[in-house]
């Protein structure tokens, strides 16, 4: 498979009836007879754009416009045809063009350009007759752009009918994405921001602050997708940040959390302001950043044409000057505090054209890609959250004011949207019975149990371990005393601690990695007899992360001791048994399991030795480019258990969603691969192709002989489907399972609702069953899905993804704050790195000690 708790009371079940449910995809309606199918066709064309000098042309805003302005101009030469232009290199009509190569120059008068004249006025206090002289240097500045459209290919759209009918091709691809580039291009026409599928207006309502200058955007996803019911246009709800529109001292004010401009770090101001665009009073031209002056406004100095004053051969004087003095003397406009700040540059580097800050405004829907802080993160979650009724209301209002239906060239295409959400039919699994200690088994309720008066099934003992404290704020005696009684009710036996080590005040001072090196200093130097199994340690703040990633390196990697970090100012009896939980876990207990699991009565693997893989990468986070992605691979353990699983984890290529290195052979004995994430749908043949066939070499190698069958399952959590029950306002129930109508035409997927949404509404998330050679019926694969959500050992909670998955992103994302405190990277070795051809090699992750590679360290 790829890819907070409240506590409730169990009770019987029994199977409810059919659910009805309303999927958030709206019908689209075809109005084409088959007759007219057969003709209406997309023409892609291939289009180049370039410069009059020949030099291609790069940015997805300068080839809208340039196309734009050919539509406008060459209308009649291009046969009145409207275009679909994906903003690169294709271009969609409607039926032919009026010949399979075309050749236009096109014109862009560019009144905002960055190579403006470093003499020409952003302030726009020009005289009439030198404001003249600006027109005509303007149009002597228009660029001239050559456009080449070549025809590619005739695409019927019949091949989106046949998609319907389960004969998918590329033509059916092709068609769908013309569709999609269509809903891209009508909301660029109004003045919409859009990030792939989705789509942002500049409407004030949308707008949540969320700290640093930084407001979360709410939009709408926007997509076409066949499926069993026909062409379906998919909407939800979409969020991305972007940089709080207004002057600009305030955004650098809010983003470094300052309140005195004096100590703002003008480094990182340039890095932030860098590429953003500007309004500049009173002109209202808009130009982008591309830096700041090396000094501030009254100091920075620059040659100025005083065309007032001549020279002895009668031309304007040449003249240094302050910025500050030009505009506050020269022009007349009146600053009030950018004397002692810098400049906003909005020339080239060679030639600056130097503003005052507070002339120049941030524009709106302007996107925000670097990494958000945990505040900002929490404060985005937690404000874009939106109740199932909510949501549903937005998003229909959305589709009536996106006004598809005036769009032209879906009307070309025969294509209208109904205002109606799909209905389709759900099922709700049954929840499985849950097994703990004292052979109790018991059946969770509304996918959600507890551990009142209940024992783990197979509880451990803590023993030989200590407590590490880096100033935590908390009576550190009663929690170990509160640790002990409530390890002792839940079946564990803890022994008193080897001690408590607390930080010394004067190593507080000392980086993340030089702190974690003298705990371990005065760990060695008071425990000269004994290593500790476990530790337990106590971080200052759960927000502050700098400790986290060498306190698990060193613990993980270089001594084999399972840690538990945790950030205590109050706890209880609740927060002491999730905290055990995992604890239990990581020491090689077992909090619960399915019962099935023990009466071996489970469908096909109860019978056949049966191995779980959960496979999953996590990215370094936005705006971290360079940042190695971690692949994790997970396995179950002990079969018949599917409740316990190990880990093996490596780095790789940024952001490459493939895992990569599932088989590595590093000699006749020795497999150096990981066996020993979600992916899109375009992806899903790799899969198949290169890490199944991974997997069955890895298996070859351990034994020739070996053939075993494969069942692959992608799951996918980023998608835009949401289910709403008809007639409540409550999200749907835990276990609802979507296998018709909106599901793809011919391939085996469906949506499994197996959480209970608490807050805002449940995703779902869509399983597509890629490969099944163990002949499973559609309800016994559905059910080892939905069982496999309730063996998360961390909760006590039926979880939103099969747990195998999540053990495999927590891995990945335990192990990549290794590399995160790491002053320079390493080299890629045999063992772990992978490089991408001319890339930088990818850092190699630490081995995990022997003593914890075989553990759940990572739950």
């Amino acid at each position: 498979m790829h890819s907070s708790e409240d506590e409730g009371s169990g009770a019987t079940g029994t199977l409810p009836p059919p659910l009805p449910c309303r999927a958030m995809q709206y019908q689209t309606n075809q109005n084409l007879n088959l007759q007219r199918r057969l003709y209406v066709s997309q023409w892609p064309g291939k289009v180049s754009l370039s410069y009059e000098d020949g030099r291609p042309v790069d940015g997805k805003g300068v080839g809208r416009k340039v196309i734009d302005k050919l539509h406008e101009t060459y209308s009649s030469e291009l046969a009145g045809k409207d275009f679909a232009y994906d903003g690169e290199k294709s271009l969609f009509t409607v039926g032919p063009l009026p010949s399979t190569k075309l050749e236009f120059p096109v014109v862009l008068v560019d009144v905002t350009s960055n190579r403006n004249n470093r003499n020409a006025s952003p302030d726009g206090n020009e005289s009439p007759k030198e404001r003249g002289r600006n027109i005509l240097r303007h149009m002597h500045q228009s660029k001239t752009f050559n456009v080449e459209i070549s025809f590619a290919a005739k695409i019927p759209m019949q091949a989106i009918q046949n998609a319907l009918y389960g004969q998918e091709s590329e033509n059916s691809q092709q068609a769908l994405r013309m569709l999609d580039i269509i809903l891209r291009q009508h909301a660029a026409k109004r003045g919409c921001l859009h990030v792939r599928q989705s789509f942002f207006q500049d409407d004030e309502n949308n707008y949540t602050n969320i700290g640093g200058g930084v407001l979360g955007c709410r939009g709408f996803h926007s997509s076409f997708r066949a499926t069993q019911g026909g062409l379906s246009l998919n909407i939800d709800a979409s969020n991305t940040m972007i940089i709080r529109p207004g002057p600009v001292l305030d955004f650098l004010l809010d983003n470094q959390n300052m309140r005195d401009p004096h100590y703002l770090d003008w480094n990182k101001a340039k890095q932030v302001l860098k590429n953003l665009r500007v309004k500049v009073r009173p002109s209202n031209l808009e130009y982008k950043i591309t830096g700041l002056s090396d000094l501030y406004c009254k100091d920075q100095m620059f040659s100025w044409k005083q065309k007032s004053a001549k020279n002895e051969t009668g031309e304007a004087e040449t003249v240094e000057i302050t910025v500050y003095e030009y505009f506050v003397t020269h022009r007349k406009i009146q600053l009030d505090y950018s004397a002692d700040l810098r400049c906003i540059n909005v020339g080239m580097p060679n030639r600056p054209t130097y503003i005052p800050m507070e002339l120049c405004t941030l524009v709106s829907l302007q996107r925000y890609t670097k990494a958000l802080s945990t505040f900002q993160r929490a404060s985005l979650v937690e404000k874009s959250r939106q109740k199932p009724q909510e949501r549903l209301s937005i998003l229909s209002n959305a589709l009536h004011n996106s006004n598809y239906g005036a769009e032209p060239m879906l009307r070309s295409c025969g294509v209208s949207i109904s205002s109606n959400v799909i209905q389709v039919e759900g099922r709700i699994l049954p929840a499985p019975w849950i097994r703990v200690g004292d052979g109790e088994h018991f059946l969770p309720r509304n996918g959600r149990w507890n551990f009142n008066n209940k024992r783990f099934v197979e509880p451990t003992r803590i023993e030989d371990w200590g407590v590490v404290n880096f100033s935590a704020r908390c009576d550190v005696n009663k929690l170990v005393r509160d640790l002990m009684r409530c390890g002792e009710m839940k079946g564990i036996r803890v022994d008193s601690p080897l001690g408590v080590f607390t930080e010394m005040n004067e190593n507080r001072r000392l980086s993340p990695l030089g702190r974690v090196e003298k705990m371990f200093d005065e760990l060695q130097s008071k425990l000269t007899h004994k290593t500790p199994r476990f530790l337990l340690c106590l971080l200052p703040d759960r927000k502050i992360s700098g400790l986290y990633g060498p306190w698990k390196r060193k613990n993980l990697g270089h001594f084999g001791i399972v840690t538990q970090c945790m950030a205590p100012t109050r706890f209880n009896d609740k927060y002491l048994t999730n905290l055990l939980l995992k604890i239990n876990a990581k020491l090689g207990g077992l909090n619960s399991m399915l019962s099935i699991e023990q009466t071996l009565s489970f469908p096909v693997v109860s019978s056949v030795p049966t191995m779980i893989l959960g496979m999953g990468v996590s990215h370094g986070s936005p705006g971290q480019s360079d940042v190695p992605s971690i692949a994790a691979v997970v396995n179950s353990r002990q079969w018949p258990s599917i409740s316990r699983y190990r880990a093996s984890v490596r780095t790789q290529s940024p952001k490459v969603v493939m895992v990569d290195s599932l088989f590595k052979r590093v000699s006749d004995q020795v497999d150096g691969g990981l066996m020993r994430d979600g992916v899109s749908e375009s992806q899903f043949n790799q899969v198949l192709n290169t890490e199944l066939g991974q997997i069955i070499e890895a298996c070859k190698f351990l034994d020739e002989n070996w053939n075993p069958q494969f069942v692959v399952i992608a799951a996918q959590k980023s998608h835009h489907t949401r289910f709403f029950q008809q007639g409540s306002p409550d999200n749907v129930l835990p276990g609802t399972v979507i296998d018709n109508t909106i599901c793809h035409p011919q391939n085996n997927d469906f949506y499994l609702c197996a959480h209970a949404g608490m807050t805002g509404t449940t995703r779902p998330t869509h399983y597509h069953v890629l490969l099944d050679e163990s002949g499973y019926s559609v309800d016994d694969l559905q059910e080892l899905v939905h069982s496999l959500s309730y063996v998360y050992q961390r909760s006590t909670t039926a979880i939103s993804v099969v747990a195998p998955i999540c053990y495999a992103h927590l891995a990945a994302s335990q192990l990549g704050t290794f590399l995160k405190f790491d002053e320079a990277p390493e080299t890629s070795s045999s063992h772990g790195g992978v490089t991408a051809p001319g890339a930088v090699p990818v850092p190699q992750l630490p081995w995990l000690n022997k003593n914890v590679s075989d553990s759940m360290f990572f739950c």
